[in-house]
């Protein structure tokens, strides 16, 4: 390319940015008309219906008084035999949302993968993105106390909540359980704070476990931690305690970039999500690249984003850091304590990788070492598979599913 078409290339997408602001956020007339993918408008239970997949909405309530919404797929498009009876919940990462699990389609979506198999598919969501955003007393509009979370609460009372309501729906003693990054780190603090729960779950599936992040390369993200970690105290005296909402200027830029300008413009920035993740090209069909931020900076407390600016600086997979003078009286100690990985007794399968930006290799083969019972460690064999991957590939069904499968199937059996 040569430079002044480089520079025009420059000017026209200023030129398209600079319309964006001005008329955000965008309708939903403005959106259709724009060439927006008509998914991005619909729930999970309408994609699923759309794909011929039969599912249904739950209404989870949190110990501490939040309103979860989860779903559940009760017929697979390609499912003809009995459902198995262990069921499965899956979580998603972090700024998500349940329907990521979709976005890669009928034939690479894991939650439409699992389906198919025959397996009774949950897909939760954690408090503070759009599905999970109430609360029995509290405002998130209006009450700040509402955001006063971190990792922490979603693994202390998010997953236990979800975990019990599957539970008590289909009458069995154990699930199966499937995360992704965040989804990952909220089961090991559950497992962690509540070990009753260990035996509530037959095998417990980490697609790119986010517990430590010393060898992260992801400069992006690391600015955004650091940024929450130094800058709290300025955004919570501006009453900024929710961060990159759907809806919010961040979020409807990026899914404007993404539905609108096309392939030629942003196959590297939605492919490597924002440039969060290093590059695979060719890695996510069209419409998923499209979909990338439908589903992406859904929301989180700034608490959720200082917490894991505190394990990138402190190298440790620790609880939150108040300061010493509320450690002290909270942990009975000045420094935040680590979580107990070795609490983690349930067998573990975990699943990484190779150009994974955001969740280093070397960190993930040391926290496979503090866990006790780790079954497997897989690499995946493309060597481009980044973090996002796990989501949004073309190639999971072969690349990554059949692993997936063949623990789900071991530990399937009551």
């Amino acid at each position: 390319m040569g430079a002044r078409e480089h520079i025009n290339k420059v000017l026209i997408f200023i030129v398209i940015i600079a319309i964006v602001l001005k008329y955000l956020p965008l309708s939903q007339d403005t959106k259709l008309a724009l060439g927006y993918s008509k998914n991005s408008f619909l729930n999970f239970t309408e994609v699923t219906a759309k794909n011929q997949y039969r599912s249904e909405e739950h209404t989870v309530v949190t110990e501490d008084g939040y309103v979860l919404t989860m779903f559940r797929i009760t017929k697979g498009r390609n499912c003809h035999h009995p459902k198995k009876q262990r069921p499965v919940l899956i979580m998603h990462g972090l700024l998500e949302n349940s329907d990521v699990f979709l976005d890669a389609g009928p034939s690479a979506g894991l939650a439409y993968l699992l389906s198919d198999a025959c397996y009774d598919v949950w897909v939760g969501n954690q408090r503070g993105n759009n599905y999970a955003r109430r609360h029995i007393k509290l405002n998130p509009d209006k009450d700040a106390d509402f955001w006063q979370f971190s990792v922490e609460e979603v693994g202390l009372y998010d997953v236990p909540a979800l975990v019990d309501h599957i539970l008590q729906n289909t009458g069995v003693d154990k699930l199966n359980y499937i995360g992704f990054s965040q989804g990952c780190t909220a089961y090991f603090i559950m497992c962690s704070e509540r070990p009753d729960y260990r035996d509530k779950t037959a095998v417990m599936i980490a697609l790119a476990p986010a517990v430590i992040l010393v060898n992260q390369e992801s400069v992006l993200l690391k600015t955004i931690f650091n940024s929450a970690l130094f800058f709290k105290r300025i955004l919570e005296m501006f009453g900024i305690h929710e961060i990159f909402s759907k809806g919010t200027f961040n979020q409807e830029l990026m899914e404007y970039v993404c539905q609108v300008t096309g392939p030629s413009w942003t196959g590297r920035l939605c492919g490597s999500v924002g440039y969060l993740d290093s590059y695979n090209p060719g890695s996510m069909t069209s419409d998923t690249q499209q979909l990338v931020f439908s589903h992406t900076l859904m929301g989180t407390s700034l608490n959720t984003l200082v917490q894991y600016g505190q394990v990138l600086h402190s190298g440790r997979f620790q609880k939150f850091d108040y300061g010493e003078t509320i450690n002290l009286r909270k942990y009975n100690s000045t420094q935040a304590p680590e979580y107990n990985l070795s609490a983690v007794s349930t067998p573990v399968l975990i699943i990484q990788g190779k150009s994974d930006k955001l969740i280093g290799n070397k960190d993930t083969k040391v926290v496979s070492r503090r866990l006790p019972n780790v079954l497997e460690l897989v690499e995946v064999s493309d060597p481009k598979w980044n973090h996002f991957d796990m989501l949004y590939n073309r190639d999971i069904k072969t690349m990554i599913y059949p692993k997936i499968n063949e623990y789900l199937q071991k530990y399937s059996e009551n």
